[in-house]
Protein backbone atom coordinates (compact mmCIF):
# COMPACT_ATOMS: atom_id res chain seq x y z
CA UNK A 1 0.00 0.00 0.00
CA UNK A 2 2.90 2.71 1.25
CA UNK A 3 5.17 1.60 -2.38
CA UNK A 4 1.03 2.15 -4.01
CA UNK A 5 0.74 5.69 -2.41
CA UNK A 6 4.49 6.79 -3.27
CA UNK A 7 3.92 5.63 -7.07
CA UNK A 8 0.37 7.73 -7.55
CA UNK A 9 2.22 10.58 -6.06
CA UNK A 10 4.97 10.52 -8.45
CA UNK A 11 2.52 9.65 -11.32
CA UNK A 12 0.61 13.25 -10.45
CA UNK A 13 4.19 15.38 -9.87
CA UNK A 14 6.68 14.35 -12.89
CA UNK A 15 3.89 16.05 -15.45
CA UNK A 16 4.00 19.07 -13.49
CA UNK A 17 7.86 19.10 -13.62
CA UNK A 18 7.95 18.87 -17.10
CA UNK A 19 5.39 21.50 -17.96
CA UNK A 20 7.64 23.94 -15.55
CA UNK A 21 10.24 23.24 -17.80
CA UNK A 22 8.50 23.79 -21.04
CA UNK A 23 7.19 26.98 -19.09
CA UNK A 24 10.77 28.13 -18.32
CA UNK A 25 11.56 27.13 -22.05
CA UNK A 26 8.98 28.67 -23.67
CA UNK A 27 9.47 31.98 -21.42
CA UNK A 28 13.49 31.81 -22.70
CA UNK A 29 12.51 31.54 -26.30
CA UNK A 30 10.79 34.89 -26.04
CA UNK A 31 12.94 36.23 -23.80
CA UNK A 32 14.93 39.22 -25.10
CA UNK A 33 19.13 38.95 -24.94
CA UNK A 34 20.66 42.21 -23.78
CA UNK A 35 21.33 44.60 -26.61
CA UNK A 36 24.70 43.92 -28.59
CA UNK A 37 26.14 47.19 -27.37
CA UNK A 38 26.09 49.63 -24.57
CA UNK A 39 25.07 52.58 -27.31
CA UNK A 40 23.22 53.94 -29.86
CA UNK A 41 26.40 54.33 -32.10
CA UNK A 42 29.67 52.44 -32.43
CA UNK A 43 32.14 55.72 -33.35
CA UNK A 44 30.40 56.20 -36.92
CA UNK A 45 27.76 53.56 -37.16
CA UNK A 46 24.35 52.90 -35.82
CA UNK A 47 24.27 50.34 -33.76
CA UNK A 48 20.99 47.48 -32.56
CA UNK A 49 20.69 49.75 -29.16
CA UNK A 50 17.06 50.89 -29.23
CA UNK A 51 16.07 52.89 -25.50
CA UNK A 52 13.38 51.80 -23.51
CA UNK A 53 9.66 53.64 -24.00
CA UNK A 54 9.72 57.80 -23.08
CA UNK A 55 13.73 57.40 -22.86
CA UNK A 56 15.41 61.13 -23.78
CA UNK A 57 19.05 60.68 -25.31
CA UNK A 58 21.45 63.65 -25.83
CA UNK A 59 24.01 62.64 -28.31
CA UNK A 60 27.44 64.86 -28.57
CA UNK A 61 29.89 63.91 -31.34
CA UNK A 62 33.21 66.24 -32.03
CA UNK A 63 35.48 65.70 -34.27
CA UNK A 64 38.71 67.56 -34.10
CA UNK A 65 41.48 68.59 -37.21
CA UNK A 66 44.03 65.58 -38.68
CA UNK A 67 46.70 64.94 -37.05
CA UNK A 68 49.03 65.12 -40.31
CA UNK A 69 48.31 68.74 -40.12
CA UNK A 70 51.59 70.64 -41.53
CA UNK A 71 49.89 73.71 -39.32
CA UNK A 72 50.45 74.75 -36.03
CA UNK A 73 47.06 73.10 -34.28
CA UNK A 74 48.10 70.87 -31.85
CA UNK A 75 48.14 67.90 -33.66
CA UNK A 76 44.57 69.38 -34.60
CA UNK A 77 43.33 69.93 -31.24
CA UNK A 78 43.33 73.29 -32.53
CA UNK A 79 42.37 73.04 -36.36
CA UNK A 80 38.91 73.03 -37.58
CA UNK A 81 36.57 70.73 -36.04
CA UNK A 82 33.25 69.69 -36.36
CA UNK A 83 30.51 68.98 -34.49
CA UNK A 84 27.01 67.20 -34.19
CA UNK A 85 24.62 67.82 -31.28
CA UNK A 86 21.06 65.87 -31.16
CA UNK A 87 18.29 64.55 -29.22
CA UNK A 88 16.70 61.70 -29.59
CA UNK A 89 13.63 60.01 -27.96
CA UNK A 90 12.37 56.53 -27.90
CA UNK A 91 8.40 56.43 -28.39
CA UNK A 92 7.76 52.93 -27.72
CA UNK A 93 10.43 50.21 -27.00
CA UNK A 94 10.94 49.43 -30.42
CA UNK A 95 10.74 53.23 -31.89
CA UNK A 96 12.89 56.09 -31.88
CA UNK A 97 12.96 59.12 -33.69
CA UNK A 98 15.44 62.05 -33.24
CA UNK A 99 16.88 65.27 -34.86
CA UNK A 100 20.49 66.76 -35.01
CA UNK A 101 22.56 69.62 -36.04
CA UNK A 102 25.99 69.82 -37.65
CA UNK A 103 28.20 72.45 -37.90
CA UNK A 104 29.70 71.34 -41.40
CA UNK A 105 27.52 72.49 -44.17
CA UNK A 106 24.96 73.14 -41.20
CA UNK A 107 22.99 69.74 -41.80
CA UNK A 108 19.89 69.27 -40.50
CA UNK A 109 18.70 65.44 -39.83
CA UNK A 110 15.70 64.36 -38.58
CA UNK A 111 15.92 59.91 -38.13
CA UNK A 112 14.39 57.20 -37.25
CA UNK A 113 15.53 54.07 -35.96
CA UNK A 114 12.98 50.42 -35.66
CA UNK A 115 13.80 47.26 -33.64
CA UNK A 116 12.59 44.62 -36.18
CA UNK A 117 14.16 41.12 -34.70
CA UNK A 118 14.96 40.91 -31.33
CA UNK A 119 18.43 38.06 -30.01
CA UNK A 120 16.86 35.67 -27.51
CA UNK A 121 18.14 34.65 -24.34
CA UNK A 122 18.00 30.65 -26.55
CA UNK A 123 19.01 31.86 -29.63
CA UNK A 124 15.87 30.59 -31.23
CA UNK A 125 16.47 34.05 -33.28
CA UNK A 126 20.04 34.06 -32.82
CA UNK A 127 20.42 38.20 -34.60
CA UNK A 128 19.06 41.31 -34.34
CA UNK A 129 17.31 43.09 -37.10
CA UNK A 130 17.51 47.15 -36.78
CA UNK A 131 16.39 49.74 -39.18
CA UNK A 132 17.61 52.88 -39.42
CA UNK A 133 17.26 56.03 -41.74
CA UNK A 134 17.41 59.72 -42.12
CA UNK A 135 16.51 63.09 -44.38
CA UNK A 136 19.32 65.49 -43.82
CA UNK A 137 19.04 69.03 -45.11
CA UNK A 138 21.55 71.32 -46.06
CA UNK A 139 20.92 74.73 -44.43
CA UNK A 140 23.41 76.65 -46.28
CA UNK A 141 22.77 79.94 -48.02
CA UNK A 142 20.45 79.18 -50.87
CA UNK A 143 24.04 80.81 -53.29
CA UNK A 144 25.21 77.13 -52.97
CA UNK A 145 21.90 75.63 -54.61
CA UNK A 146 19.89 75.74 -57.95
CA UNK A 147 16.64 74.25 -56.26
CA UNK A 148 15.61 73.74 -53.02
CA UNK A 149 15.30 69.87 -53.46
CA UNK A 150 19.18 69.87 -54.54
CA UNK A 151 19.89 70.36 -50.74
CA UNK A 152 18.03 66.83 -49.55
CA UNK A 153 19.88 63.67 -49.13
CA UNK A 154 18.89 60.38 -47.91
CA UNK A 155 19.79 57.17 -45.54
CA UNK A 156 18.68 54.20 -45.04
CA UNK A 157 20.62 51.34 -43.23
CA UNK A 158 19.95 47.56 -41.71
CA UNK A 159 22.01 46.66 -38.80
CA UNK A 160 22.58 42.81 -38.28
CA UNK A 161 23.64 42.90 -34.87
CA UNK A 162 24.77 39.49 -32.63
CA UNK A 163 25.94 39.42 -29.18
CA UNK A 164 28.22 36.33 -28.62
CA UNK A 165 29.15 36.62 -25.15
CA UNK A 166 28.69 39.34 -22.04
CA UNK A 167 32.09 40.75 -23.30
CA UNK A 168 32.13 40.27 -26.80
CA UNK A 169 29.50 41.58 -30.20
CA UNK A 170 29.81 42.34 -33.38
CA UNK A 171 27.44 43.98 -36.34
CA UNK A 172 26.79 44.00 -40.26
CA UNK A 173 25.32 47.34 -41.42
CA UNK A 174 24.40 47.00 -45.46
CA UNK A 175 23.39 50.99 -46.24
CA UNK A 176 22.13 53.44 -48.79
CA UNK A 177 22.65 56.73 -49.61
CA UNK A 178 21.17 59.36 -51.67
CA UNK A 179 21.99 62.95 -52.67
CA UNK A 180 19.79 64.36 -55.03
CA UNK A 181 22.60 67.09 -56.08
CA UNK A 182 26.04 65.26 -57.16
CA UNK A 183 29.27 65.87 -59.50
CA UNK A 184 28.75 64.79 -63.03
CA UNK A 185 31.61 61.71 -62.59
CA UNK A 186 30.02 60.43 -59.20
CA UNK A 187 26.74 58.43 -58.95
CA UNK A 188 23.47 59.88 -56.90
CA UNK A 189 23.02 56.62 -54.91
CA UNK A 190 26.06 54.91 -52.91
CA UNK A 191 25.78 51.46 -51.51
CA UNK A 192 27.34 50.71 -48.65
CA UNK A 193 28.16 48.00 -45.94
CA UNK A 194 29.68 48.62 -42.40
CA UNK A 195 31.32 46.08 -39.72
CA UNK A 196 31.92 46.82 -36.26
CA UNK A 197 33.25 45.04 -32.86
CA UNK A 198 33.24 45.70 -29.25
CA UNK A 199 35.52 43.66 -26.42
CA UNK A 200 34.47 44.15 -23.24
CA UNK A 201 37.50 44.63 -20.91
CA UNK A 202 36.06 45.23 -17.88
CA UNK A 203 32.68 45.72 -16.30
CA UNK A 204 32.27 49.35 -17.69
CA UNK A 205 35.76 49.50 -20.49
CA UNK A 206 35.65 48.28 -23.61
CA UNK A 207 37.59 48.40 -27.28
CA UNK A 208 35.94 49.43 -30.14
CA UNK A 209 36.26 48.82 -33.69
CA UNK A 210 34.35 50.02 -36.80
CA UNK A 211 34.95 49.75 -40.60
CA UNK A 212 32.88 50.79 -43.57
CA UNK A 213 33.13 50.04 -47.15
CA UNK A 214 31.70 52.33 -49.96
CA UNK A 215 30.54 49.82 -52.90
CA UNK A 216 29.32 52.36 -56.04
CA UNK A 217 32.23 53.01 -58.01
CA UNK A 218 32.31 56.29 -59.45
CA UNK A 219 33.71 57.03 -63.26
CA UNK A 220 36.72 58.58 -61.64
CA UNK A 221 37.83 59.59 -57.69
CA UNK A 222 36.33 56.63 -55.40
CA UNK A 223 35.46 57.15 -51.43
CA UNK A 224 37.93 55.74 -49.40
CA UNK A 225 36.67 53.48 -46.49
CA UNK A 226 35.97 54.71 -43.12
CA UNK A 227 38.34 53.30 -40.22
CA UNK A 228 37.63 53.66 -36.48
CA UNK A 229 39.35 52.27 -33.87
CA UNK A 230 39.06 53.40 -29.52
CA UNK A 231 37.89 52.80 -26.24
CA UNK A 232 34.62 52.62 -24.84
CA UNK A 233 33.50 54.01 -21.13
CA UNK A 234 29.97 53.06 -20.28
CA UNK A 235 27.61 54.29 -16.64
CA UNK A 236 24.26 53.43 -16.41
CA UNK A 237 23.40 56.99 -17.25
CA UNK A 238 26.50 58.21 -19.85
CA UNK A 239 28.39 56.40 -22.23
CA UNK A 240 31.92 57.94 -24.07
CA UNK A 241 33.72 56.72 -26.44
CA UNK A 242 37.35 58.12 -27.34
CA UNK A 243 38.83 57.12 -30.84
CA UNK A 244 40.91 57.78 -33.97
CA UNK A 245 39.10 58.26 -37.07
CA UNK A 246 39.25 59.38 -40.53
CA UNK A 247 35.45 60.11 -41.03
CA UNK A 248 34.56 63.88 -40.28
CA UNK A 249 31.37 64.28 -41.92
CA UNK A 250 29.06 63.27 -38.88
CA UNK A 251 26.47 62.33 -41.43
CA UNK A 252 26.61 59.02 -42.76
CA UNK A 253 25.51 59.88 -45.86
CA UNK A 254 28.04 62.46 -46.18
CA UNK A 255 31.37 59.97 -44.98
CA UNK A 256 30.15 57.69 -47.25
CA UNK A 257 30.11 59.60 -50.85
CA UNK A 258 32.68 62.32 -50.23
CA UNK A 259 35.00 60.35 -47.76
CA UNK A 260 38.32 60.89 -49.16
CA UNK A 261 41.00 60.91 -46.49
CA UNK A 262 43.48 58.16 -46.16
CA UNK A 263 43.73 56.37 -43.06
CA UNK A 264 47.29 55.12 -43.53
CA UNK A 265 48.57 58.09 -45.38
CA UNK A 266 47.89 59.65 -41.73
CA UNK A 267 44.22 61.27 -43.12
CA UNK A 268 43.06 60.50 -39.08
CA UNK A 269 41.79 63.06 -36.69
CA UNK A 270 41.08 62.54 -32.51
CA UNK A 271 36.94 62.01 -32.01
CA UNK A 272 34.60 61.79 -29.06
CA UNK A 273 31.17 60.65 -28.79
CA UNK A 274 29.34 61.26 -25.37
CA UNK A 275 26.14 60.39 -24.62
CA UNK A 276 23.33 60.90 -21.11
CA UNK A 277 19.84 59.49 -21.28
CA UNK A 278 17.51 60.66 -18.99
CA UNK A 279 14.23 58.13 -18.14
CA UNK A 280 10.66 59.70 -17.56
Amino acid sequence: MKNLKITVIVLFILPLFGLSQENVQDTLDKTPERAAFSNSTLIETQTNVLNPKNTLEIVLQHRFGFLNSDKNDLAGFWGPANIRIAIDYALTDRLTVGYGTTKFDRLQDVNLKYGLLAQTESNSMPISLTYYGNLTMDARSKDYFTTSRERYSYFNQLIIAKRFSPNFSLLVAPSLSHYNLVEQNMENNMFSVAFGGRLKISPQTAIIVDYSQPITKYDNTNPRPGISLGAEIATSGHVFQLFMTNYNGLSPQKNYMFNQNDFFNGDFMVGFNITRKYNF
